[in-house]
């Protein structure tokens, strides 16, 4: 950590304490995650990780999404957990094609929250540091407009944004229809700059060797130049965290 880091992070927790909750159960890496999510401002920081704190105590109230709270997400096998990268993040990759946008808006949030903290707890290895990134795949080949969700696409941006400071490491974006252009940019209005920095959205063969490079053959599958298959999120079964 930076030397100069250590005040804000000092100020940070104070600011968390008169805001009359407190950072006793978190370690440094975490609390530094607000801190820059927003700008190393202590007061901004302070506020969204007690926003925070409230949000999980309220809409997680177990610790983690249950599966047979979301199975129809599931039943969907849109989602693929396939290890970690080259970098050591763990990849999580999404079928758009598979997607349909969801009647039951409640349990789509779950389901989003349940993969989020799936994939992050994938790649902690034994206990949680609290800086752990992952990598995000969306796949858009052979979308359609029916699996078009813009409503959904936003939600998960916004979660991330707001509940999983700092844990994106790298977005990226494959087989772009030309159709979902403009919906692109749309859905890029309410990212915020650092988050629209981590997207990259791979079109020629030279992005798509470089995707691969960065992610790396044995995780990716075959159809994105790969040499694994690709493993369904609810067959991933993650060992006990230890505390």
């Amino acid at each position: 950590m930076d030397h100069n880091q250590q005040p804000k992070l000092t100020q940070m927790k104070n600011c968390v304490q008169k805001l009359g909750s407190s950072t006793e159960n978190y370690g440094d890496p975490t609390l530094d995650r607000f801190l820059i999510a927003r700008s190393m401002d202590p007061n901004k920081a302070a506020k969204m990780f007690v926003s925070w704190q409230k949000w999980r105590a309220s809409f997680v109230p177990l610790g983690f999404i249950p599966d047979s709270q979301v199975l129809d997400q599931l039943d969907a096998e849109k989602i693929y957990l396939q290890g970690l990268s080259k970098d050591g993040y763990p990849v999580v990759i999404i079928k758009a094609s598979k997607h349909y946008p969801a009647k039951d808006q409640p349990q789509f949030k779950k389901f989003v929250v349940h993969m989020l903290d799936k994939v992050i707890a994938s790649g902690i290895k034994g206990k949680e540091v609290g800086n752990e990134k992952m990598i995000g795949v969306i796949d858009l080949n052979q979308l359609s407009y029916k699996n078009v969700d813009a409503r959904g696409l936003i939600t998960g941006f916004q979660f991330l944004q707001a509940y999983y400071p700092e844990r994106l490491a790298k977005l990226y974006i494959l087989n772009m229809p030309w159709f979902f252009v403009s919906i692109w940019k749309m859905v890029s209005r309410f990212l915020e700059k650092a988050t629209l920095e981590k997207v990259v959205i791979v079109g020629n063969e030279e992005e798509k060797n470089q995707f691969i490079r960065e992610v790396g053959e044995d995780i990716l599958p075959e159809e994105f130049g790969g040499q694994a298959k690709l493993v369904v999120l609810q067959d991933v079964i993650l060992p006990p965290s230890q505390d």
